[in-house]
């Protein structure tokens, strides 16, 4: 009967180790591609900077730093290399993926640690955002690891545990100056954990050697975040004037939903709104119904009840701070940092207690969205839509050019794509961005009127996403401003950015 049982384990974990490497290629196959989006613009742009200076930028900028430090450093290594900031994250997520095998399985079973591997390469919204150039992968792995730890603490609370806790402190300090939903979600963690500490301290009656650990290290995390939390509460006051979610109930709630499900955000829609009703709608009643059947089994649950209300509580957190603030920050991209939570919660449930073959069914439900939206998503960053606009500027500028563009993403991706040009955002919306943007360089000044042209003589990009306003304004105010060529392209890459390139000449 052991021989049986080993023969199984050793299937289960070859079939882990199968779905691990299949998995890490099916992330990278639609991520081999140099375009980028107004977001990963900003990355790409604030790379370039030193240490120093992208912790002075970025402090008025909306994310802390820690994310943009790691890209300085590949920089550094592979030079300007956008396929090799997008790897990055596709790597970030290999590694979350890898966790089923070298922590979930060892801690929590084979079945779950197979299935968190599995949701993680093979769930729609961490396909979609594997190779994005922003921080939201380093966050989710980062996350993740701070609840391991925290988990492996208070199951072991009563052993020698140095080393957990180091690397508890040492995650939990990194995810909260990656992201404010992971500074968020360590913060839950922390809270959870202390009160856990609080409670067996005060069950035992004397003071146990963990509270002591935990006080060291929340006094370190604290003393280690202090030095930010001058920038947080400047971002806090300047972003809220140009500030751009909106949020809305049911409808938030729904995108939000949704987005768990598929990675349908703004103008990305990957599979029909329907297909993550349905999906989504199938893997909460199967958890639901799991849960219900086996609710008596109070000690066995406990991973259960503590990530999903951990994840439940950061939600709840956000919220909160929202009506506090007057400003909305619930938006379901940054869900994207605890996502690692609500994939253990729901492989959890399925590989303790789930049937057999209705876990192969939603398996095989999650790998059909997944390809279908992989082919997609292939088709998407590889068309070759996406190069005409850079290509076209490329083969068409000459020395001396300066490009202006407005508030419009597709400007920023010029911008990211020419840094040596001379350059002009006219901020006519007002965002109150003057030093956040000086991550774009030297070379790109924020203007707020169109006064910097009046001595100009020479030639001048004009960028817009589908008019010719910005073009028309400098005509009508110089009159010796007068237009050579109008040109426009449609991209199909990540927010399906418009270009429209007017060239004016100033005599």
């Amino acid at each position: 009967m052991q021989k049986i049982k080993e023969m199984f384990k050793n299937k289960i974990k070859c079939a882990h180790i199968l779905i691990i490497i299949i998995g890490i290629i099916f992330l990278a196959l639609s991520n081999f591609h140099r375009s980028i989006w107004f977001d990963e613009s900003y990355s790409v742009a604030i790379s370039a900077h030193s240490f120093a200076d992208i912790w002075s930028i970025g402090g008025h900028d909306v994310h802390p730093v820690f994310y943009y430090w790691i890209l300085h450093i590949i920089r550094y290594i592979f030079g300007n290399e956008i396929m090799a900031y997008r790897l990055f994250s596709v790597l970030v997520i290999s590694i979350l993926g890898i966790l089923g095998y070298t922590h979930i399985r060892k801690d929590f079973g084979e079945k779950v640690g197979l299935i968190f591997s599995f949701l993680v390469y093979f769930l729609p919204i961490t396909l979609v955002y594997s190779g994005e150039v922003r921080m939201y992968a380093l966050a989710m792995l980062l996350t993740t690891l701070t609840a391991i730890y925290a988990y492996r603490i208070y199951k072991n609370s009563d052993e020698k545990n140095t080393k957990n806790w180091i690397l508890f402190c040492i995650f939990s300090l990194s995810s909260a100056y990656t992201h404010y939903y992971s500074l968020a979600a360590s913060t839950v963690i922390n809270v959870l954990l202390f009160a856990f500490l609080v409670r067996k301290a005060v069950k035992e009656k004397k003071f146990i050697p963990n509270l002591k650990k935990f006080i060291i290290s929340a006094v370190i995390q604290i003393i280690a975040y202090l030095p930010w939390l001058v920038y947080l509460f400047l971002q806090m006051k300047q972003v809220s004037a140009g500030f751009w979610i909106e949020m809305s109930f049911p409808e938030t709630l729904i995108e939000m939903f949704l987005f768990q499900f598929t990675g349908n955000l703004n103008k990305m829609i990957y599979v029909p709104e329907w297909v993550g009703y349905i999906f989504g709608g199938i893997i909460c009643i199967y958890l639901l119904y799991l849960y219900i059947r086996n609710r008596k089994n109070k000690e066995e649950n406990k991973p259960f009840k503590y990530s999903f209300g951990a994840y439940a509580l950061i939600l709840i957190v956000i919220w909160i701070i929202s009506l506090v603030m007057s400003q909305p920050i619930l938006y379901a991209r940054y869900m994207l940092c605890i996502t690692g939570l609500f994939i253990f919660f729901v492989s959890f449930i399925m590989g303790k207690y789930g049937n057999k073959y209705i876990n192969i069914i939603i398996l095989a439900i999650t790998l059909a969205i997944s390809t279908y939206i992989n082919v997609g998503l292939i088709n998407i960053n590889y068309d070759e839509s996406n190069n005409k606009p850079i290509t076209y500027l490329e083969e068409n500028m000459e020395e001396g050019d300066i490009i202006v563009y407005g508030n419009e993403a597709s400007g920023f991706v010029v911008s990211a794509n020419f840094p040596e040009v001379e350059q002009y955002f006219f901020d006519g919306a007002y965002w109150n961005v003057d030093e956040a943007y000086k991550a774009f360089g030297p070379h790109m000044k924020v203007v707020h009127n169109l006064d910097m042209l009046v001595d100009y003589k020479g030639r001048i990009w004009v960028i817009n996403s589908n008019s010719t306003t910005i073009a028309n304004e400098i005509m009508e105010k110089y009159d010796n401003a007068k237009k050579l060529d109008e040109v426009y392209f449609y991209t199909e890459y990540k927010e399906k950015y418009e270009y429209t390139f007017c060239l004016l000449e100033m005599e």
